[in-house]
């Protein structure tokens, strides 16, 4: 059971993933660039959770693991919708730091010195405490973005009474960010992990239902009768 609900939000993650790549290479716009780098970590992070369960674990899938999933996949999630909503130069500098973050988090990663002996599910206890501090102010920037800006975007289209699907959808969204951080912190204390497995599951589910909710999607792909407007979210 355990391995076959990370295969089953690995795919859903790398579908989804395609399709904002595809928006990206349409419209060239940054978040979208940032959403789809986003979404092929959760699916490298749930890949590398249905692997540990098929095959078992290695210092390289631990390792992928715990910097796509434990690391990047909140905050870059996020990013994009710092760019949506943000000015786009102050956005700019939020990425470089983003960046740098992330490629100094990467080198820590992959050269610590790591004991996977005794560890029988992925969990961040075999990695340094100097490394495993850097994890929540990741993912503490990318959930506060990706669920405040949902939040706040529903509420800005309730408020003017304008395009009411947005509301919606932005909820959605919303929702489904904050199911998998409650995942991973009930993880953090020692929780149960098909109930982490689950969350992840049900969260990118959900999230993907508010992407597609929006009309903008349907009017990218040219489906009859709907047309689309300028933004994906």
């Amino acid at each position: 059971m355990n391995t076959y609900i990370p295969l089953a939000s690995s795919a859903i993650s790398l579908i989804f993933a395609i399709i904002v790549l595809d928006q990206y290479f349409a419209r060239r716009q940054p978040y979208q660039l940032i959403w789809s780098i986003g979404l092929f970590m959760y699916f490298v992070s749930t890949g590398t959770e249905f692997w540990t369960g098929q095959w078992g674990m290695n210092l390289l899938v631990y390792r992928l693991w715990y910097l796509f999933g434990a690391i990047g996949v909140a905050a870059y999630l996020g990013m994009g919708t710092v760019y949506l909503l943000v000015r786009r130069r102050i956005s700019h500098i939020i990425v470089v730091v983003l960046l740098i973050a992330s490629a100094y988090a990467a080198i820590r990663v992959f050269t610590a010195d790591i004991d996977l002996g005794g560890l029988n599910i992925l969990s961040g206890t075999a990695m340094p405490q100097s490394i495993r501090i850097m994890t929540p102010i990741f993912n503490t920037f990318g959930t506060v973005a990706l669920v405040g800006g949902a939040i706040y975007s529903a509420w800005i289209f309730w408020r003017k009474r304008i395009l009411p699907h947005r509301v919606i959808s932005n909820l959605l969204i919303a929702i489904g960010a904050i199911l998998p951080a409650i995942g991973g912190t009930h993880m953090r204390f020692g929780g149960n992990l098909t109930l982490f497995y689950i969350l992840e599951l049900v969260g990118i589910i959900i999230i993907f239902i508010g992407f597609l909710r929006t009309r903008e999607v349907f009017g990218l792909y040219r489906v009859p009768l709907i047309h689309g407007f300028k933004k994906v979210l």
